[in-house]
């Protein structure tokens, strides 16, 4: 997506926009900062990620919707996050059309930095499937009774040296990734929620990825528990095996007043022959890839007032079969409106 694209794109939105009924604005930045041990990725401190984003959204009553996300990927690039129009038949179907952020599990939809308790996205979110995981196509949900339901056509991801080096915007080859998402309201506090994806990845069309994933949320007035589980599965040529990358979260904090104490352990596993560093195509095979981490999340949340949270977050990472000293503070500061 070029600049001059989206700049003609949300200079349209400005100008279409005011026109409709019912218009809403948001918007969002943030800051982080990094410290960390020698062997980690930020031995020298550093103020980093600043990020921003704003979201026009609306309705044409009685039956369509709409919304359009810009957001920063660095200081200097902005991407469409979302932008789509909707219709809805009613509370069970609604049908969207355009760039969406797919429903794969719950943390994809709601990763903006006032949304989450971590700094940082848990370990198999961006792994498994890339960050801020979107596609343009066809996407269809809704709710009826305790259940809750979305599934989805679009051009799928792509194969790439990673698996979330996989994001694309138009098809390499001929088949279109599908999948979906059905949740459980156990009640109003609690959900369970299972999601699958299937696509081929090669331009040639010949070989496939398949996605698993559970998630859990659990919420009272105080305490806070979510949690996911996500495996992947990518055909690979012979004489390679076939990769497999596993991994999940789980995730507790409670509410003190206007502070949130907050703990998570993250979980991760690739192993994957074929790909890796070097891979250009089924010719040229990657030199392979082999990570296993895992990390424990310690942190509090300091709601300074309801559209201001700092967040302070110290990491505890392990690496299969080493001993590294790579432990990281980080800080967030995130501001909404």
């Amino acid at each position: 997506m070029t600049n001059r694209f989206l700049s003609a794109l949300v200079l349209v939105g400005f100008l279409v926009i005011p026109a409709a009924a019912q218009v809403r604005t948001n918007g969002y930045f943030s800051l982080n900062y990094g410290q960390g041990q020698d062997q980690s990725a930020f031995s020298r401190s550093s103020f980093q990620e600043a990020q921003a984003g704003l979201v026009l959204s609306g309705e044409w009553p009685p039956r369509f919707a709409y919304a359009l996300e810009v957001r920063s990927r660095d200081v200097t690039r902005f991407e469409i996050e979302q932008a789509w129009a909707a219709f809805r038949w009613s509370d069970t179907v609604q049908i969207k059309v355009g760039l969406y952020l797919v429903p794969f599990g719950k943390y994809n939809q709601s990763a903006r930095p006032f949304q989450t308790r971590l700094v940082q996205a848990p370990l198999p979110v961006g792994e498994v499937f890339p960050s801020s995981w979107r596609e343009i196509g066809l996407l269809v949900e809704g709710k009826s009774g305790f259940l809750v339901y979305s599934a989805y056509l679009g051009n799928g991801l792509a194969e790439g040296e990673n698996l979330r080096a996989g994001q694309q915007f138009m098809d390499n080859n001929r088949d279109k990734g599908r999948g979906g998402r059905l949740g459980l309201l156990l009640s109003d506090a609690f959900e369970v929620g299972v999601s699958y994806y299937s696509g081929k990845i090669d331009a040639e069309n010949d070989r496939g990825l398949t996605l698993k994933g559970v998630d859990l949320t659990w919420s009272d007035a105080r305490l806070h528990l979510s949690g996911e589980y996500i495996k992947a599965e990518i055909e690979n040529p012979a004489p390679f095996s076939r990769g497999t990358a596993e991994g999940w979260f789980a995730l507790g904090s409670f509410d003190i007043g206007s502070l949130s104490p907050f703990v998570a352990y993250e979980k991760f596993n690739y192993e994957d022959a074929f790909h890796g560093p070097g891979f250009a195509g089924p010719l040229t095979a990657g030199l392979g890839l082999f990570d296993k981490r895992s990390l424990w999340a310690l942190g509090i949340i300091a709601t300074v007032h309801p559209n201001i949270l700092l967040k302070f977050e110290y990491d505890l990472n392990k690496e299969s079969d080493l001993e590294l000293k790579n432990n990281v503070f980080r800080a967030q500061a995130a501001v909404h409106f």
